[in-house]
């Protein structure tokens, strides 16, 4: 796949906190903040904003790492190409101080610019509240986020921080103590809180969904995919669930698990406005879920 110009998107930067991002936008509707995943707003992950955006959202995703836009396949720019992209990313990500990487039980420092950019972007667009989706390091930022009112529609896609390298680690996720209890008061009155992994990942284990159904309960819907669901022409082992090793055909494990997810962002934010708690037998079940006790217009 060649590097991705974005051309469709249009590029802005929002500041605070002391801390300035620039963010990527397209499309109307309610807005959903798309957070990429290591190398960075690769192509695929700006196919699957589009995605989100053909369903009547305002797509918004914020540049924290890498080089917008380009493809990090060494068919792209050759193996020193596509080595020098994930090392910059990786380089940008060990040098700030807004990831938290190892630590367990803590919120990482740029999820209050997310909170902010999420409150900044639903006044702008309107609509229920917003969405979003965080993906492998990335991908608790979301379940941070929803300790704020604002966010109605949480992904998790892949969350893998903090990195599994010991068993307090598997069996955590990257959220403050304060954040997840405020995350459960709010799943307790009926928001619900999406999480996709292959099952085989070593990144994202077993022990974090369980912890994950633990602390949620029926909120929190898992969908769980085996390895052999993966696209084999994937860059790494299967990781990716909606991007690298998506297959975009209908039918495909992958494409059921992407439109579960098209499917929450309809129903909390397109659909008419109900109580959260009618909206969540609704949303389509393609394939079984392991769970845990479980527009306005914009300018």
């Amino acid at each position: 796949m060649p590097d991705d110009a974005l051309t469709d998107f249009q590029r802005e930067t929002f500041a605070h906190g002391g801390r300035t991002h620039t963010v990527l936008r397209s499309g109307t509707g309610p807005a959903v903040i798309v957070m990429a995943e290591i190398p960075g707003i690769t192509p695929k992950v700006a196919q699957f904003a589009r995605r989100v955006r053909d369903i009547g959202c305002t797509v918004v995703m914020p540049h924290l790492f890498g080089v917008a836009g380009r493809d990090p396949d060494p068919q792209a720019h050759g193996w020193t190409g596509a080595a020098w992209t994930g090392l910059r990313a990786a380089v940008q990500i060990c040098v700030s101080r807004e990831f938290t990487t190892l630590a367990a039980g803590r919120t990482s420092p740029v999820v209050t610019w997310l909170r902010a950019l999420a409150a900044h972007e639903h006044e702008r667009c309107g609509g229920p509240g917003v969405g979003a989706v965080g993906m492998c390091l990335t991908g608790g930022f979301a379940l941070a986020m929803a300790a704020d009112d604002h966010l109605l529609a949480p992904v998790l896609s892949q969350p893998s921080l903090p990195l599994a390298v010991t068993e307090r680690n598997r069996r955590s996720i990257d959220i403050s103590p304060e954040d997840l209890r405020a995350v459960q008061q709010r799943c307790a009155a009926g928001l619900t809180v999406l999480g996709t992994r292959f099952r085989g990942d070593r990144l994202v284990p077993d022990a974090r969904f369980a912890f994950l159904r633990e602390k949620l309960g029926d909120s929190f819907i898992a969908v769980e995919l085996d390895d052999s669901a993966a696209n084999p022409d994937g860059l790494i082992p299967p990781h990716s669930v909606l991007t690298e090793h998506l297959i975009d055909e209908p039918g495909q494990p992958t494409r059921r698990a992407l439109d579960h997810v098209l499917d929450l962002f309809r129903q909390r934010l397109l659909a008419p406005v109900v109580g959260q708690k009618d909206l969540a037998p609704h949303i389509s079940d393609p394939f079984p879920v392991r769970s845990g006790a479980d527009p306005d217009t914009c300018e």
